[in-house]
């Protein structure tokens, strides 16, 4: 998953100061949870619109962002994993909207070259682009994939010119199917695998979106409006 500015929010800025916490922000932005809408789907960098969440696939990605926008079935889940093939343009609240999230392709061994191609694209070409959420399964812990999608992402971290063009987020999915007697041992060694593999990867956010209510969707969503400077 990944996270834009607007356009219009970024206008709106240039006019005006408003002072507010960062919980009052992602109230305001996911209050309105039936105004969220499907924007558009690119298949390649040209058809990108005028406005990212990665993770391995069937990582819960769908879910945990259909759980964000406060949705059901904005965004289709599947048992089967490498259902998302393009960049998915989310709109968060009423039109023109203060924020959208892009739901990527998801990586591994069902993940294509040219969805990496188009991926990579995304990343050296969005100005908008604020925040990265890359998503691994409590359960399963990181592979070697996982690892390599890590270290691959930091490259893009720091430009050229010394800059930070956006921060990478690590969430950790499905936390309730880990055994209570283990949870601490298995969160405390993804932690351990994210910094070995990606220094500069924020903290992960613990999530499972199977409970009731949903655990650490509040989270998410202060983290996206933190990101996108909307306090």
């Amino acid at each position: 998953m990944l996270c834009e500015r607007s356009r219009f929010l970024l206008q709106g800025l240039k006019c005006r100061r408003t002072f507010v916490t960062v919980s009052t922000a992602a109230e305001k932005v996911f209050s309105d949870t039936s105004s969220a809408a499907f924007l558009a789907a690119a298949g390649n960098l040209k058809s990108v619109p005028q406005l990212h969440v990665t993770g391995r696939a069937n990582v819960g990605k769908s879910t945990l962002f259909n759980a964000v926008l406060g949705r059901k079935t904005l965004l289709h889940t599947s048992s089967k994993a490498g259902r998302t093939r393009e960049l998915n343009f989310y709109r968060v609240g009423k039109d023109p909207g203060k924020l959208v999230l892009v739901d990527a392709p998801g990586y591994g061994a069902r993940g294509k070259r040219e969805w990496g191609e188009l991926f990579d694209g995304y990343l050296e070409t969005r100005k908008q682009l604020k925040r990265v959420y890359i998503l691994f399964n409590a359960k399963h812990g990181l592979n070697e994939t996982d690892t390599s999608m890590l270290q691959h992402l930091s490259r893009y971290l720091i430009s050229k010119e010394g800059t930070q063009p956006f921060t990478l987020q690590s969430v950790i999915t499905k936390v309730d199917l880990v055994p209570s007697n283990q949870v601490a041992a298995a969160i405390g060694q993804i932690k351990k695998d994210i910094f070995a593999a990606a220094p500069l990867c924020l903290p992960p956010i613990l999530t499972s979106c199977e409970m009731d209510p949903p655990f650490g969707i509040e989270n998410i969503r202060k983290n996206i409006a933190e990101a996108c400077e909307l306090a």
